[in-house]
């Protein structure tokens, strides 16, 4: 290495030394890794037709103060400030207004990051359909399926519509979202990482196939579920799965922590009761992808 190249390679160390302590010092959220995602998401939060939503509390709290927790020693480093938190459906029990204005309330005035939201079959009201929720999510986000963008991944919130007549909590993916599906991922870039979000979990799609044949030649890096209350990672025909947890009553006490960078995908749920990081293989994603494109260090940009 030549004498030239030797001092540039220790000025851009000096350079990013400073950021760090910087960072540490100020606590500041643009310190976060621009080459990394990071989000939360949960589901099935079943805030009471009365309105009681206290269930919700110390999750909402426990998010709010995990950015700077170390994540489990296998994965290495620090959560960073998370860009956004998803939440896939049955917000409520039975979709009142009292339910809706508590989430509401909650998620915009005690959670301290944007929340991003998908109907579930609770949400619909069931055999007593009623359309409070839905227009709720119509106001908040336009449309029931609606896409948005995050440091170059490209997120489809997918609205699936629940067949009461069925009787049973495993549904297909209903073809009016396919075919949103199918239009959205047709204009997407081609290597783009893409993230689906439904209400659905892996256990519950009764159409896995043609869902899957649905995403095509796209670079989906993750299918995101909840409905069943648990967290799980399942993998099926090359497409990664993550079932959301719920804090509904009876159901573990964990949201998942989601990070996204240029090589790898991450999905662990944390205990907010414990304090504790699953260990849970059947819990965990750590995998390889095509994920997030570089960005060069001097052309840092907040998103």
């Amino acid at each position: 290495m030549s004498m030239i190249m030797r001092k540039k390679a220790s000025i851009k160390t000096v350079i990013r030394i400073a950021f760090l302590v910087v960072c540490v010092l100020t606590h500041a959220e643009a310190c976060a890794d621009p080459n990394t995602l990071t989000f939360f998401g949960w589901s099935d939060q079943h805030v009471q037709t009365d309105g009681d939503g206290t269930h919700l509390i110390p999750a909402i709290d426990a998010m709010n103060t995990l950015p700077k927790t170390a994540y489990p020693e296998d994965l290495g480093g620090t959560v960073d400030e998370p860009n956004f938190v998803i939440g896939l459906g049955d917000i409520t029990e039975w979709p009142t207004r009292s339910a809706r204005d508590t989430y509401e309330q909650l998620i915009t005035k005690r959670l301290k990051y944007s929340s991003f939201d998908v109907a579930g079959n609770h949400d619909s009201g069931g055999n007593s359909p009623s359309p409070t929720i839905h227009d709720w999510l119509k106001k908040r986000h336009g449309a029931l399926s609606y896409t948005f963008d995050r440091k170059g991944v490209h997120f489809v919130a997918l609205y699936s519509k629940y067949d009461e007549s069925l009787n049973s909590p495993a549904q297909p993916i209903a073809e009016e979202a396919l075919e949103y599906l199918r239009k959205d991922l047709s204009k997407v870039p081609e290597g783009t990482p893409v993230v689906v979000a439904t209400h659905l979990c892996f256990e519950a799609i009764t159409n896995r196939d043609e869902f899957v044949d649905t995403l095509g030649d796209a670079n989906v890096v993750l299918v995101l579920g909840g409905h069943y209350h648990k967290a799980t990672v399942n993998k099926y025909r090359g497409i990664n799965f993550v079932q959301l947890p719920s804090p509904a009553a009876g159901s573990p006490s964990e949201f998942t922590v989601i990070r996204i960078d240029s090589e790898r995908l991450v999905a662990v749920p944390y205990d907010y009761e414990k304090g504790k990081w699953s260990t849970d293989p059947k819990k965990i994603l750590n995998t390889k992808i095509r994920g997030l494109r570089r960005i060069p260090y001097r052309h840092q940009t907040r998103q």
